[in-house]
Parts: C-alpha cells; structure tokens; sequence
C-alpha cells in the first residue's frame, strides 16, 4: 500500500481529477475501477471521486509498483529558450508579454517551443517548479491570444492561483484592453454588439448585426486615441472573448486592422509590409486590470499591468500619429 498526502498546492480539486492527473497514461475507466473496487481510497475510507480533497488529506493506493508505474509517465520540462517579456511576478503568477508569432499551447502533436514550454522551463531554472516533485499538478496560462497576436498573458504557478485566476476570467473581473490600428476615421467612443458565427472550414469568423442560429452574442467597446489622416488608433475593451472578435467585429463596421492578412485590405497591407516589415495584424494586448477584491489574488485588485508596444508598431503609432500617451486614464470606459 501507498499513501499519499495531499498538499496545499493539490487541495480544492475534485478527487477523480487528481487521480487522472496522477495516473497520467491511465483511461479514466481505470481510475474509477479503483474506486469503485476500494483500491484506492480517501482518508481511509471507500471514495466516489466526486469528493473535493483538502490540504491534509491522504490517499491510500492498494496497488502494486508494477500497476502504478505503468499508468504513470514521468514529467519533463523541455529546454526552450524564453522569447517573452516579463511584465509582472510574484509567487503566484506570472504576466508576460508574448510576441506575435507565437503559439501558446501545441495546437499539433510534436510542436514545440511555444509559450507555455517556454514559460515551464523558466519556472523550472528558478526552481518554482520541479516536474519530479509535482505528482498532478503543472503551472498553466490562463488566457490565450492568437498566434499573430503579440501582448498580455497570465500564467499561474501553483494550483489555487490557477482556479482563481480562471474564475477571475470567466466572471469577467479581470479587464483586457487592446489597442489597434485600423483603416478608417472611428471619431466617438462606442459599444459595439453583434452576432458571432465561425467557419470552422475557412478557420474565420463574420459578426452580424442580426442573430442566427448558431451564433454567440458579443460585446466589445472601442475608444479612439487617435484619429489622423483615415486612420485611426484605438483601444478596445474586450468584454466577451471569441475568436477573432475584435479584427472580425471592427471588420462588420468597416474598419479593417492594420495588416490584417484574414480580414484586412491587401492594399493597405501592402504598403505597411514594405514600409514596415509588418507582416502580422497591428493589434496587441497591451494591460489587464484586477478588479476581484477578495480571494487568493485580492493582493492584485486595483493594479493594472502593461506590456511595451512592440518598436514596429511604436515606430508605426509614432509616423502616423505622434506621440501620446497609452497609459491613459479609462475612468467610465
């Protein structure tokens, strides 16, 4: 028999999850077998694993090495060189600033390199985390952002930090602006809503002005910062999350991003690529902002965190519409 006691950074999960992340190669038909045949146990008592484990509690495996050790790969951390910036850390997250180009998550098998290796094996040269110590759990990002899509993305580092973070998101208390810069003179601060419908064959989205069946309502707000010569530099406060939503749904409206290859203007893009090099959408993740008071991350309420504009799209901003100030005020916005 061997027992396992569970720790801070394992508690407030559901049994059965534990248990799939423990025995990492095992079908879950496996894992509930065990329960249900009172191989496994939970503080020495027959377990469903519906049951939420605590700090404290303790795990009783009656099983061989030979049955464990097969349903149980050991974790590694690949070396991948770090090409993000780091925006804020603390020991319990970590905002950075991933550049375009960039895939967050493997969206293949065999893919590597992306964000989130990058970011395992940072922790892991600082000893924050240590594969070999850590039976189930894996430090994870909590939102994404396109490939083409440089800018903010939080990752947590030990479990709680993960939950809140990911209830923080889902309940919309964590604020996300973008600034972009589109083909056209948006002069007034607006709400834009609409329709959102994917192609899954063509992997683009249109946003309607009317429902159909099949798409999901969303929401965004635009505020310009700039408007000068037909082009417009503008911030987005991003209220529902969808793929695509902002280029898409400022596309309905009929201003097309920057170097947008999917929903831009390949003349306008045209002259930016050679002008500029740019070969990707100008539109970036520039701040987050907490707005949750309580819980594990209450520490953070009220901070925003910005990342630096990219020097290609500073170098652009700059020519096209001077110089000012991104870290403005967004009282009311």
């Amino acid at each position: 028999m061997k027992e396992i006691n569970i720790t801070q950074n394992e508690e407030n999960q559901r049994l059965d999850k534990f248990l799939f992340k423990y025995f990492n190669t095992a079908p879950k038909s496996f894992v509930y077998k065990m329960l249900r045949k009172k191989r496994i146990k939970h503080n020495g008592k027959k377990a469903e694993g519906s049951e939420i484990i605590k700090a404290g509690d303790s795990l009783q495996m009656y099983l061989s090495d030979e049955t464990m050790g097969a349903f149980m790969e050991e974790k590694a951390v690949a070396k991948a060189e770090r090409h993000f910036g780091i925006v804020y850390e603390d020991d319990n997250i970590i905002i950075v600033s991933k550049p375009a180009g960039l895939l967050v998550h493997p969206e293949k098998a065999g893919e590597k390199d992306t964000l989130i290796d990058q970011v395992l094996y940072y922790l892991s040269q600082k000893g924050q985390y240590c594969p070999s110590k850590e039976s189930s759990f894996t430090p994870a990002v909590c939102n994404r952002l396109d490939r083409n899509t440089g800018g903010i993305v939080i990752a947590g580092k030990n479990l709680r930090s993960v939950q809140e973070l990911n209830r923080i998101i889902a309940e919309r208390k964590l604020k996300k602006y973008y600034v972009t810069m589109v083909r056209g003179e948006f002069e007034e601060e607006k709400e834009l809503f609409g329709y959102h419908i994917k192609d899954g064959v063509s992997n683009s989205v249109k946003v309607l002005k009317k429902e159909v069946p099949g798409a999901k309502k969303v929401y965004t707000k635009v505020r310009p910062l700039c408007v000068k010569d037909k082009f417009s530099f503008l911030e987005i406060d991003l209220i529902t999350g969808k793929s695509h939503q902002i280029r898409a749904h400022l596309k309905s409206m009929g201003y097309g991003v920057v170097g947008d290859r999917k929903y831009g203007d390949e003349r306008i893009n045209r002259i930016f690529r050679e002008k500029y090099g740019l070969n990707n959408q100008f539109l970036f993740a520039l701040s987050v902002a907490f707005e949750e008071e309580g819980g594990p991350l209450g520490y953070l309420y009220g901070r925003r965190f910005t990342a630096d504009l990219p020097d290609i799209f500073e170098a652009i901003k700059r020519d096209y519409f001077g110089s000012f100030d991104l870290d403005v005020d967004r009282e009311g916005f």
